[in-house]
This record gives structure tokens, C-alpha cells and sequence, in this order.
């Protein structure tokens, strides 16, 4: 029998303890001249595209980008990028810079739109997005030997934070705050996950809830949190939490409480929130005697073989 990983030794664990010093590079590289020339500019239309992680991530930050007044901001699964819809930039987030969805979306738009921006936000350059994007911001210190993103991901949000002008020094310490505090109290027990947020934290929620299946093999869900009360909370009871990232809607943790669910909501930056969903991911699937390294049926990157 394969003995059973403890913390210190996995991939994971380690790239979910580098966040904190990532999201500083990445303020570093946002600053940039040429960091900020390849990034979407204020008043274009842009279209973000991704798969998995860096969907939900790119739906965090089109909804910002839209919130801060920089311009209408679409997010899409590569492969469902609409045709003949007009834009000024497609933005590409792809940790592995070879996921087959967001090479064909760009290979297409270099062929059908050559005077159309695109840029790509990958951690390794030496890839075939490298090659196929108009411009390319590089990330390499938060490249992951994990299968189950966390560092790119919230990183590559970060970047993109910064690029928009937040101030992302709060967001720093809660997340150091995360990786150094216990999880809330039974969270690690509790069988069924519900994530809710709000805005730009309804990506981050998506995201949230991903990273327990990916990792645990758990039963999660997520919503927009206001659409909770609208069905979803018919699965809650005294084996479900309910973990909030950003604001909670009035009155919905009492709800809850009813149910008999933990309710998680904190004053917290909802990107350090998603720090520590991923110590819950981490704890729960070495509860349950897996490794979070090598989840069930996932590689690194998804690469279609051509059926022609």
C-alpha cells in the first residue's frame, strides 16, 4: 500500500504557501511598462476566455473590470467564445499555455482577426500560447507542479487586480493570515460544501467549490449568494457548510443556522478566502486518504488530440 502524503510533502500544500509572496511579484509586474501595454486598456471591450481554474477567474475579472469602470468585459469557456461578436482585446488565461480550447481560440482570431489584441497571461513561456498571442504576460514564479491550480490562478487575479489600481496590501495579509490561523472550527468535517458570493466573487465562489471536487472528491455547490435562498438551500443540513466569500446577504446566516449548516462568512479580502478553501481542500482529502497531487482522472492540462 502507497503510504499516505503528509503536508510538508506535497506539491500542493507548498505552492498554496507561496501566495501571499506571488501576489507581491505580481504587483511588481503589474507596474511594469510593458505589463501594462500588454493588459486590457480602459475603455476597450474585451473578451476573457479560459478553461477550469482560469474560467471562473476570468469571470472574477471581467465583473471587476466592469465594477472599476474600465470598460464591458465578457468571460467565456474557450470553447464557447461567440463568433461575429466584436471586441477590442480577447485576454487568454492559461496556466500550462497549451490547453487545446485556448490555442484554437486564438489560432482562429490570428487567421480570421489579425488586427485584433490578444494577450495571454501564462506561467510558462516556452509554450505554444506563447507563440499565437499578440502579447504575452509571463508568470512564471507562480507556475505549479500541481494537477489542481492555486497559486497561478490567484496570482494571475492579482495581476489583474493590480493593472485595475486596487491596492492589494490588505489582500496580502489576510492571506498570510490564512495560512497561518486554524480553519474555522468542524469546517474539515462537515460532508456537502456550499461556497455563495457576490459580484466578482461569484467566480471566486465557482472556483472555491471546484477546488474541494478536484482535490477531495466533495460534494460541492456554488451560487451567486442571493440566489441561494431560491432552492440550493433545500440540500442544507447539520452535515453542510456554507462558506461566503465577500459580503452575505441580510439575514441568510441565521437561515442557515435553521438548517443546522456552518455558516463561514468572515471580514475577510474574498481572494485570501479562497487560501484557505484551499487548506480545506488539502485537510479533507487527506482525511479521506487521497492525495491532492494526483487527483482522479485530471492531468495538468487538458490536450485534445486532433480527430481529423
Amino acid at each position: 500500500m502507497r503510504a499516505q502524503p503528509q503536508p510538508g510533502q506535497l506539491h500542493t500544500a507548498s505552492e498554496i504557501a507561496t501566495q501571499p509572496a506571488c501576489w507581491r511579484r505580481a504587483v511588481e509586474v503589474a507596474a511594469a511598462p510593458a505589463t501594462a501595454a500588454a493588459l486590457p486598456q480602459r475603455g476597450e471591450r474585451v473578451a476573457v476566455i479560459g478553461c477550469g481554474t482560469s474560467l471562473f477567474m476570468a469571470q472574477a475579472y471581467a465583473r471587476l473590470r466592469e465594477d472599476a469602470g474600465h470598460g464591458e468585459t465578457d468571460a467565456f469557456a474557450a470553447s464557447e467564445l461567440p463568433a461575429g461578436r466584436v471586441y477590442d482585446r480577447v485576454l487568454a488565461l492559461t496556466r500550462s499555455g497549451t490547453t487545446t480550447e485556448v490555442i484554437e481560440v486564438l489560432d482562429r482570431l490570428r487567421e480570421d482577426s489579425p488586427a485584433l489584441p490578444t494577450t495571454a497571461v501564462v506561467a510558462d513561456p516556452d509554450t505554444p500560447v506563447v507563440a499565437l498571442a499578440g502579447a504575452v504576460v509571463v508568470l512564471d514564479f507562480a507556475d505549479e507542479r500541481s494537477v489542481v491550480q492555486t497559486r497561478f490562478a490567484t496570482t494571475a487575479v492579482a495581476l489583474l487586480r493590480a493593472h485595475l489600481g486596487e491596492d492589494l496590501d490588505q489582500a496580502v495579509a489576510d492571506a498570510e493570515l490564512a495560512l497561518e490561523e486554524p480553519l474555522p472550527a468542524g469546517v474539515a468535517q462537515r460532508e456537502q460544501f456550499t461556497f455563495l458570493g457576490g459580484g466578482w466573487t461569484t467566480g471566486l465562489a465557482a472556483e472555491a467549490a471546484l477546488k474541494m471536487r478536484e482535490a477531495s472528491l466533495s460534494w460541492t455547490e456554488s451560487y451567486p449568494a442571493a440566489e441561494y435562498r431560491h432552492g440550493p438551500i433545500a440540500i442544507t443540513d447539520d452535515r453542510s457548510a456554507v462558506w461566503v466569500l465577500g459580503t452575505p446577504p441580510e439575514g441568510l446566516d441565521r437561515q442557515v443556522g435553521a438548517t443546522g449548516g456552518l455558516w463561514v462568512a468572515r471580514d475577510r479580502d474574498p481572494l485570501a478566502e479562497l487560501v484557505s478553501v484551499h487548506r480545506l481542500a488539502v485537510e479533507v482529502a487527506l482525511g479521506k486518504g487521497l492525495n491532492p497531487d494526483t487527483p482522479r482522472h485530471l492531468t495538468r492540462s487538458v490536450i485534445l488530440r486532433s480527430t481529423a
